[in-house]
């Protein structure tokens, strides 16, 4: 007879139902788009009205299920898709770090770093190796996750402390990163786009964010470590499974040789890019808009994302004799846009989506109406942005894309907020925060299958609920630490990143 499931348990074959009855994100989209012109209509008839803020004049839903309506779909779809802003520079960011992954110079990074790390800051290592990882995508999973557990095994400790030590990094540090990643393109296209529901000129540069997420990285590297050595490793024990230790292998004499070469490119773009940042004249520089927030160098990050994952890969690649030709690197590329084929389509709907609710005025109306709604409320932005937090942390059990939660919240959050005196990128801050905290206890999570199968070759037995049991200390406690230093980081008055501010003007 099988034993009684838990309370806990319970919850989570609920919630697993739950996230399983949800539509494919494109389906979503496809949905919520086809809502927001029937309430287009409903609206329309009923004749709400508000005044903008910014025009100040009267602002009535448009409704698209109109004859002029109907008129601008069918002209709108190619347009919406061609002109959506992220669409573009997470493409052009994509290309340039696969051939950084590829090549194989991200793997080489990671292994390095994790074999040199002393024993007793190895959990340190792992986590924080973890958290910097998202920046190659998959990388982190495929190869930190495994890696860690056989570290942790030679050690004497138990392995699955050491997946769950870089799983509290990889996905839990999920907006944490002291790079810019081709997230940060994607959620900061998605802020511009809801920003200029009421001003059309706002702009929402990709290191909106970098500050805060830059100094998030020690906040989710010393959470992980605390609580893995202090919860997760004497809950575990000693391991005493059949797994034997498998051994580490060390870099060869060509991954050093490529790393040498990527070290070399990267200090001489790095370099370059300094020539042109650091002098008043500096060719990165526009005289018209001086300064490191109006220099070239920002305003065209998502092409030196490209070029500072392209080099380094390719000198990495032709060093170590992963890439033999060009063709090896235009493979490299390929592959990488053949696995954001299913991107594109979720994509697709997004920007529909996102251009109905803009057309139909609804953004607009929600903010006006909601932002009035919390002022008479008196809440204060502390209180606001922790329910942010908690709100998206909520949502981000059943629905795991980023990017898709973003596209669903930005348009009302974003444009209320900033009637409410707050700038878009304080609000996409508190949205990284519960965007990150509960990736690791939801087995609706994409690589969660993944991680439960490295689990399963230490512990044969162990099922969603041996992972989220065991995940859970880091998610809690990561919620808290994390949504607690960003409300430090707001009573200080930091800005969340280069030029972005926390306040409207």
């Amino acid at each position: 007879m099988l034993p009684r499931p838990t309370r806990f348990q319970r919850f989570l074959d609920r919630l697993e139902r739950v996230g399983n009855a949800l539509p494919h994100p494109a389906t979503l989209f496809l949905l919520l788009a086809g809502m927001v012109v029937l309430v287009s209509a409903v609206l329309s008839v009923t004749g709400l009205e508000v005044i903008h803020p910014a025009r100040n004049e009267p602002v009535r839903a448009f409704n698209l299920l109109s004859v002029e309506g109907l008129h601008r779909i069918i002209l709108g779809v190619l347009p919406n898709f061609i002109n959506f802003a992220p669409l573009g520079s997470v493409l052009v960011c994509v290309l340039g770090l696969s051939i950084a992954e590829h090549s194989g110079l991200l793997s080489a990074v990671m292994r390095l770093i994790v074999q040199a790390a002393p024993g007793r800051l190895l959990t340190m290592v792992v986590v924080f190796c973890g958290v910097t990882s998202n920046t190659a995508g998959d990388v982190g999973y495929v190869l930190l996750l495994p890696l860690s557990a056989a570290l942790f095994h030679s050690a004497g400790r138990h392995p699955l402390a050491g997946i769950a030590a870089s799983f509290a990094g990889v996905s839990g540090g999920f907006a944490a990163n002291l790079l810019i990643s081709p997230t940060d393109v994607i959620l900061a296209g998605l802020s511009q786009e809801a920003a200029r529901i009421l001003d059309p000129a706002y702009t929402v540069t990709p290191m909106a964010n970098y500050f805060f997420l830059a100094a998030s990285v020690f906040v989710v590297t010393a959470v992980g470590t605390v609580v893995t050595e202090k919860v997760v490793v004497p809950r575990l024990g000693t391991y005493r499974g059949d797994a034997a230790a498998q051994p580490i292998t060390a870099l060869t004499a060509a991954e050093w040789r490529g790393l040498r070469w990527a070290g070399i490119s990267l200090l001489i773009l790095s370099a370059l890019v300094l020539a042109g940042l650091l002098p008043e004249n500096g060719f990165l520089q526009d005289p018209k808009n001086p300064g490191f927030i109006g220099s070239y160098f920002v305003r065209g990050l998502v092409f030196f994302i490209f070029v500072f994952g392209l080099i380094p890969g390719v000198a990495y690649g032709i060093a170590a004799g992963t890439v033999q030709s060009d063709a090896d690197v235009y493979k490299g590329m390929q592959r990488t846009l053949e696995l954001l084929a299913g991107y594109l389509v979720v994509v697709f709907f997004i920007a529909q989506f996102v251009a109905f609710f803009n057309w139909t005025n609804l953004g607009v109306i929600l903010a006006v109406e909601g932002a009035t709604v919390l002022r008479a409320l008196e809440l204060g932005p502390i209180p606001l942005m922790i329910g942010l937090v908690l709100l998206t942390a909520t949502i981000n059990l059943v629905v795991g894309s980023s990017s898709a939660k973003w596209a669903m919240l930005a348009p009302i959050f974003v444009p209320m907020f900033m009637l409410l005196g707050y700038a878009p990128e304080l609000t996409q801050s508190a949205y990284r925060v519960g965007d990150s905290t509960t990736n690791i206890i939801t087995p609706l999570m994409s690589n969660f299958p993944l991680v439960l199968m490295f689990a399963q070759r230490y512990e044969p037995k162990a099922g969603i609920g041996t992972m989220t049991a065991l995940m859970l200390p880091y998610s809690l406690a990561n919620l808290v630490a994390w949504t607690a230093f960003l409300i430090v980081w707001v009573l200080l008055g930091w800005p969340p990143g280069p030029g972005a501010p926390l306040l409207m003007p």
